[in-house]
């Protein structure tokens, strides 16, 4: 039997206070996408994915998964997401980034999709600065790690871009735009999975449809 290739898909969720007002459309969201990556790993057979979870606020991080199949991701729900305190964003991406790293020392064939979803700015960082973030991102885009920056309320182009991510989408923060941004992100993993499947570049503008 071949061995898959492997992609693993690395979401970092903001959890912060002023995520409250949408909280339940990011929960169907969240979970419309999970039942999508599903999908993407039924259509591309000769793919396996793999799914780390991540939110954070200022009470700190929750690893809700960690490498877990697609086939074995739960749900989130009002309980395990729970919006509250400031928007300490360097720090989980320097946490979730650099705990999938390590994991993947030493393994080749694989893919890292990273995706940032937040309605603020970093406001709250103790551990991580912007340029060591900056830097980590330059180094891994060299290694098949592509990022996404997903955001609202707050200048998203800018903001990304000082981070070095070129892959960036704004969404309006109501039911509507919601909808319409989960529905782009799903169109444009599916996109993604099929150029791996045809070893083709994905370094390319993710939401390029």
């Amino acid at each position: 039997m071949n061995k898959k290739h492997q992609i693993h898909n690395l979401i970092i969720l903001d959890e912060s206070g002023s995520m409250g007002s949408i909280k339940n459309n990011i929960i169907q969201g969240f979970n419309e996408l999970v039942q999508t990556i599903h999908g993407i790993e039924k259509q591309f057979t000769d793919q396996e994915h793999f799914i780390t979870l991540i939110s954070f606020n200022g009470l700190g991080q929750k690893l809700l998964h960690f490498a877990d199949p697609a086939s074995q991701l739960k749900h989130i729900n009002d309980k395990s997401y729970q919006p509250d305190a400031s928007t300490p964003l360097y720090d989980a991406m320097g946490f979730g980034i650099n705990k999938l790293k390590q994991f993947l020392q030493g393994k080749t064939d694989y893919n890292v999709l990273v995706t940032i979803l937040t309605d603020g700015e970093e406001n709250a960082s103790k551990e991580y600065k912007g340029s060591s973030i900056k830097q980590l991102v330059e180094e891994l885009k060299q290694n098949n790690w592509t990022f996404t920056y997903i955001g609202t309320d707050h200048d998203v182009e800018k903001f990304a871009a000082s981070l070095s991510i070129q892959n960036v989408m704004s969404f309006e923060k109501d039911a509507e735009g919601i909808t319409d941004m989960f529905q782009k992100d799903r169109n444009a993993r599916m996109i993604y999975s099929d150029r791996l499947h045809r070893h083709e570049d994905v370094s390319m503008n993710f939401f390029d449809e």
